[in-house]
């Protein structure tokens, strides 16, 4: 069985500094585009998110929360009452029962708090590592690295975190990334690899970091 390929050297810590200090000066507070109130309706926004944008999360969500944003009271909404809501989004179905699933441990298990543990968090239906590192890091201010497709692209690409898995990334972000740049690395990754180091056709002709950039392939 062929081995996989090793991943490429971090970016030295001086080239670390120059491209997180850009990203800093143009967007110094950056936060998560997914809509919520509080840590619970963090976790729920999060757990639908799966294969589903951020934009049709936040639609779906919109009537949700008005009704629930408590695990008492998503309980009290039922399985049938969350699905009516969320059925824009795939998966719906099974992500209404992990809702209701995991309300019921927060209010049975946890006194109705959502707790600031990643083991615990991920305890709940529905629940993964990145998910964990989100609401850790969203809710509770801790500087945890979530990695999803586009940061493990961006990592890679870059070589700000290269791995070859994203638990690789998650490390090599912690790692290599300066601490003071630690809370906000994970949101300003995932919005460049959103809005400019796109998969198909990255916009080098418009990233702040181009110059920094060892990607080969760069385009206009």
């Amino acid at each position: 069985m062929a081995q996989a390929r090793r991943p490429s050297a971090p970016l030295p810590f001086a080239d670390q500094v120059a491209i997180f200090s850009r990203l800093c000066e143009a967007n110094p507070a950056p936060e998560t585009e997914l809509n919520f109130t509080g840590p619970f309706t963090l976790v729920v926004a999060v757990a639908l998110s799966a294969q589903a944008t951020d934009v049709g999360v936040n639609k779906a969500t919109k009537g949700l929360f008005a009704v629930a944003d408590t695990p008492r009271k998503m309980l009290d909404l039922g399985v049938e009452g969350v699905t009516e809501h969320i059925r824009t989004i795939g998966l719906f179905r099974q992500k209404a029962r992990n809702v209701i699933a995991l309300s019921r441990i927060l209010v049975e298990d946890f006194g109705g708090e959502v707790p600031d543990s990643r083991a615990a968090l991920m305890s709940l239906p529905g629940v993964g590592r990145k998910t964990a590192n989100v609401v850790l890091n969203c809710a509770f201010g801790h500087s945890s690295q979530a990695v999803d497709t586009h940061i493990f692209r961006v990592g890679n690409r870059t070589r700000i975190a290269p791995g070859r898995d994203v638990d690789e990334v998650e490390r090599a972000i912690e790692d290599n990334v300066p601490v003071r740049f630690q809370q906000h690395a994970h949101h300003w990754l995932i919005l460049h690899g959103r809005y400019i180091c796109q998969a198909r056709r990255p916009r080098c002709g418009v990233c702040i970091i181009r110059d920094l950039c060892p990607y080969e392939e760069k385009t206009e």
